[in-house]
């Protein structure tokens, strides 16, 4: 079942104090139409509308003010929370490395390469399908570095102390039926799509929503959208039942269900690293690197399309290439 969490509370808070739904998603770094989705999504879970659009903007309604109070209470406690934690960390080199990371292929592969590279007292993971709430980790110094997709947006975020670098803009590749006509062929056009089902993650979490739809209108179609999903394996068993949802490159076909390219890469999608300078990798971000690179390229084999792809795009990976050449430790420093 789903809960608030965090994101929402601050969400919540943003959009009280700013006045208006515009002025929060500038604030958090989100466009206006996904913290939109994120706020109806935030309604559900409570039961109630929290804000009223008026000429003077989002007024809060009399749930909305009790539910805000509560938020701010809680979002002041876990920064407390937090403070405390690291006044009693007395020596910083026994701090465990936090890694924040969407769902992704080369996930463990990056903790791997991490553990060989890295000496930590401990390593921990957070994983969340949302991006903003990754970078969110990152700003409040949660986790020392994370890697994400892209989201739309993320240019609005004030970001202090962290960089930010491409790993891969990754071409997206779809998951259809096998029964389906479109499963014989190598390559498939994006209009040939325009008839079926699409699965995409929910609004507020859909981190090509706005681009795939631009994608999709230019060549002609506006997306059936009837599926919203966060779990890979349910849009998987979808796309084996007759819709049709995007895929990472590296995947591979299923029970049901094949992968299949788009025609000429029609939608790319960067991932990226993001390193806390002020954490304990600040100093060591070259190696973080060369770490993502070694566990990306990892899993570029698993799918001979994506693999014959990449052999073909040297310019779409060169950093990755670059970092691959670095001399790797026999144990980690």
């Amino acid at each position: 079942m789903a809960e608030l969490e965090l994101r929402h509370l601050r969400a919540i808070c943003a959009i009280a104090e700013e006045g208006s739904v515009s002025k929060a998603a500038i604030r958090l770094g989100v466009t206006q139409p996904a913290l939109t989705a994120q706020l109806r999504s935030i309604e559900r879970l409570v039961g109630g509308e929290l804000f009223r659009r008026s000429s003077n903007g989002s007024i809060p309604t009399e749930l909305g003010r009790s539910v805000v109070r509560s938020a701010r209470v809680v979002l002041e406690d876990m920064s407390a929370l937090l403070a405390t934690a690291r006044t009693h960390t007395q020596n910083p080199a026994e701090a465990p490395l936090v890694v924040a990371s969407s769902p992704m292929l080369f996930t463990s592969a990056l903790i791997g390469e991490l553990r060989a590279w890295i000496k930590c007292s401990e390593l921990r993971t957070e994983i969340d399908s949302s991006g903003p709430a990754l970078l969110d980790l990152i700003s409040s110094k949660q986790a020392d570095i994370a890697v994400f997709e892209r989201f739309e947006g993320m240019e609005n975020r004030t970001l202090r102390d962290v960089e930010v670098r491409t790993i891969v803009e990754e071409p997206q590749f779809v998951a259809l039926s096998s029964d389906s006509p479109l499963a014989a062929q190598e390559e498939v056009d994006l209009i040939d799509l325009a008839d079926l089902d699409w699965v995409v993650p929910p609004p507020d979490q859909d981190t090509m929503r706005l681009g795939f739809r631009e994608a999709c209108e230019k060549v002609g179609f506006t997306p059936r959208i009837t599926h919203h999903v966060t779990e890979g394996r349910t849009a998987m068993a979808l796309a084996a039942a007759g819709a049709v949802c995007l895929a990472q490159p590296a995947s591979l076909s299923g029970p049901g269900f094949v992968i299949r390219p788009l025609r000429g890469a029609v939608l790319r999608l960067p991932v990226v690293l993001v390193v806390r300078m002020d954490g304990l990798l600040g100093n060591r971000r070259h190696e973080v690197f060369a770490c993502v690179a070694h566990a990306y390229r990892s899993i570029v084999d698993r799918n001979p399309t994506y693999a014959q792809w990449w052999a073909d795009h040297p310019e779409a990976h060169m950093d990755v290439d670059a970092a691959l050449a670095l001399p790797r430790p026999t144990r980690p420093t």
